[in-house]
């Protein structure tokens, strides 16, 4: 099956079949991308502080001065405190507004009368600030002060949904197929997402957001194997790496248009879902892989599908398109290799696939973990929001231009250094320099971005068919680990403000480390069966005193061997 590509070579790169399954799969990817940072807007928290009740008969100066004022950087009332309220409402009515007026023209104000009494915590509910949201997740289930907890296990939920989907999915995708994954996947967002506006509470909602994950993840992981596996030559390398994260990133753009229009998070819910179910009717129009359906011996159903592409190409399919013994081998491969503990069988798989999972750890933690710091940036946060988004266009065009002409390596340590280095830089323009720092994460998100959209085609390119979206299911899985940590990961400010920077930076750091000794790719046929992957990379230190003496020909290593070593 190595010659695969040869011999689906009479359907060309780009006829009207491959740029129908090219467009197609491409929408069907919007879903996906509308649900990744959902979080981001279900979740928001406005500022917030007690609420004092109307029979309570304060005036709105009283009120004003119930609640505490915090002085850190700078003044700001409490969120999760005010003066207990039996004890202003006695001193009110004593003292009055007259004494308040007396106070105010001696330069004093009531909140200097109160500043000596106790104070409780919020008995009466919050009042939530509306200036950009109406109603959140947050504001309905009140998951603030002693339940603030409550907000970054949610989003761990989700995350943890997308690491089940993976784990999940990815097995039933190499035994049943790319396209019942896909389409499934997207049914499930598109059914929970709409059941989630009805909620009635903080545990049904998390729920409910523990499937989305599960389907948003494995979608987006199906779309890109069955596009890769379909398409060919350049036009796989185009839709891989620039035309399917473009398409991903308008989608997570449309999210914030969406989400200011619409500031009621049940409604927003409901919008969510009908990306979803606007794709479901392309099932009749989307094809299976075919590379799969020959590495699981339907022999029979790959060359119908591919004679119907050589139709609609109105090319002419050959006799014979895959010689019997080719077919032997992938048929006696593919029932070796459907488990995902395949993945650690022999050393040089197992090498690879450890190496992979700590840079997907290491991208998942980095790429969310920048996402849900956006609060470094101030302002309107649906602008904020899109600004983050934006910066992954040019990201990803740079992603698809180093894939083209670049080794993967290469590529993919340069990209992943300059987001390493601008993450450790930020800490020394942290205060200061706002406009600098915000050069920094945005060109920190640039390189975060375009390495781990090259990421996903090295990935692809490493496994071999009969495993490939088992691999990289398991990829994105341990990517989904690292996205769950990211929220927790800025709890460490507490004992350095610099710490998450400094964490986040060497994990990249240790990525570029670990992609030296994985194989290159560059212009290699896809392996179709595990003995034709690649093999890891070795370093060897120059030996100047000993040089290694001169092979005669008869002695040369043969070509497969002559790959396995590189020289540094």
């Amino acid at each position: 099956m190595q010659d695969y590509e040869v011999s689906v070579a009479f359907l060309g790169t780009w006829g009207p079949f491959q740029r129908r399954v090219f467009f197609l799969l491409c929408v069907t990817c919007v879903p996906s991308g509308y649900q990744t940072l959902s979080v981001m807007f279900l979740l928001a928290s406005p500022s917030h502080h007690c609420h004092i009740p109307t029979h309570s008969n304060l005036s709105q100066d009283w009120i004003q001065a119930s609640i505490p004022t915090q002085v850190a950087e700078q003044p700001e009332r409490s969120s999760c405190s005010r003066y207990m309220l039996d004890q202003v409402q006695n001193l009110s009515t004593l003292g009055s507004l007259e004494l308040v007026h007396n106070l105010s023209t001696l330069g004093s104000s009531p909140e200097i009368l109160l500043s000596s009494l106790k104070q409780e915590g919020c008995k009466d509910g919050w009042n939530y600030s509306t200036e950009y949201y109406h109603s959140t997740v947050v504001t309905e289930f009140n998951l603030v002060c002693s339940d603030q907890w409550k907000q970054p296990l949610t989003s761990l939920v989700f995350f943890l949904g997308g690491l089940s989907g993976c784990f999940i999915s990815g097995r039933i995708s190499d035994r049943f197929g790319r396209k019942p994954v896909l389409f499934g996947s997207v049914a499930i967002v598109s059914v929970f997402s709409g059941a989630q506006a009805f909620a009635p509470s903080w545990p049904v909602f998390t729920a409910l957001y523990f499937m989305i994950g599960l389907g948003q993840l494995s979608g987006y992981i199906a779309v890109f194997v069955l596009g890769s596996e379909t398409l060919t030559g350049s036009t796989r390398v185009f839709f891989s790496n620039l035309a399917l994260p473009f398409v991903f990133v308008f989608a997570i753009m449309l999210l914030p248009a969406t989400a200011y229009l619409v500031r009621e998070w049940r409604y927003l819910s409901l919008f969510m879902a009908v990306p979803g179910l606007a794709c479901i009717p392309l099932w009749w129009l989307v094809p299976e892989s075919s590379r799969w359906l020959v590495s699981r011996g339907r022999l029979q159903d790959a060359e119908t599908l591919l004679r119907s592409a050589a139709l609609e190409n109105q090319v002419e399919a050959p006799r014979v398109i895959f010689l019997s013994s080719n077919v032997e081998r992938t048929t006696s491969e593919k029932d070796e290799s459907l488990s995902f503990l395949d993945l650690l069988r022999t050393a040089n798989i197992r090498y690879i696939t450890l190496m992979l999972w700590l840079i997907w750890f290491s991208a998942g933690i980095n790429y969310f973990g920048l996402s849900f710091n956006i609060s470094i940036l101030s302002g309107n946060p649906y602008l904020n929001y899109f600004l983050m988004s934006v910066v992954e266009l040019p990201a990803y065009a740079a992603s698809w231009l180093a894939a083209r002409s670049f080794p993967r390596r290469l590529s993919f340590i340069s990209l992943a250094l300059l987001g390493a280095i601008a993450l450790l830089l930020i800490q020394i323009t942290l205060h200061g320099h706002p406009a600098f720092t915000l050069s920094l994460v945005l060109l920190s998100k640039f390189g975060i971005v375009a390495s781990t959209g090259l990421l996903y085609v090295f990935t692809g390119e490493l496994f071999p068919t009969v495993i490939r979206n088992t691999a990289m299911s398991s990829s994105a899985m341990f990517s989904r680990v690292g996205s769950s940590v990211s929220s927790y990961l800025l709890q460490l400010v507490v004992l350095s403000e610099f710490l998450p920077w400094i964490v986040v930076g060497s994990l990249s750091l240790f990525s570029v480390l670990l992609c030296l000794f994985l194989p290159e790719t560059l212009r290699q046929p896809l392996p179709d069966t595990i003995q034709q992957m690649g093999l890891v990379q070795r370093f060897r230190w120059p030996r100047v005193s000993t040089p290694l003496p001169k092979k005669s020909a008869k002695d040369q290593t043969s070509a497969p061997e002559i790959i396995c070593t590189t020289h540094l």
